[in-house]
């Protein structure tokens, strides 16, 4: 018998699964603005938008980014289908800077000359890595000071 109080949780990308367990509640940027899933949720399908994931699991707390794709509730399932999502612990703060640093080099090429699509694209990259900072930084910040709560 399903267990009303938690939600299955499954969160994929095209490569892999990153995480399949029971959570307690979710929170995910959307294209509506940020939401959190409880249990018992009504059922949804949305898009993700670049964002931080963050999970409850039994008290302690996960953190993913994500640069999009969409999501699916119902029945205390919650699937997760991102574009592509990444552990805190799994960011390259290095690369992620290095990468932002590349999309915005792009982003002054695309707009003297290439259409509207690849300009899209190009901020889309941006987004992306500027949540891979971002959660990049939190996770070191926590690191340094001895306050961690990730699940393996």
């Amino acid at each position: 018998m399903p267990n009303d109080k938690k939600i299955q949780l499954k969160i994929a990308t095209p490569e892999r699964i990153i995480f399949q367990e029971e959570a307690d509640q979710i929170t995910l940027p959307t294209q509506e603005g940020e939401i959190t899933i409880l249990p018992n949720h009504r059922a949804l399908i949305t898009n993700l938008s670049p964002g931080i994931i963050e999970l409850r699991v039994d008290g302690e707390s996960l953190e993913l980014a994500v640069s999009g794709g969409f999501l699916e509730i119902h029945d205390n399932q919650l699937t997760v289908l991102a574009d592509t999502a990444e552990r805190a612990e799994e960011i390259d703060i290095e690369r992620a800077e290095q990468a932002k640093q590349r999309a915005e080099e792009r982003k002054q090429q695309v707009r003297r000359g290439y259409d509207e699509e690849q300009y899209a694209s190009v901020i889309s990259r941006i987004e992306k890595n500027l949540v891979r900072l971002k959660l990049g930084k939190r996770y070191q910040k926590r690191s340094r000071t001895g306050f961690q709560t990730d699940r393996h």
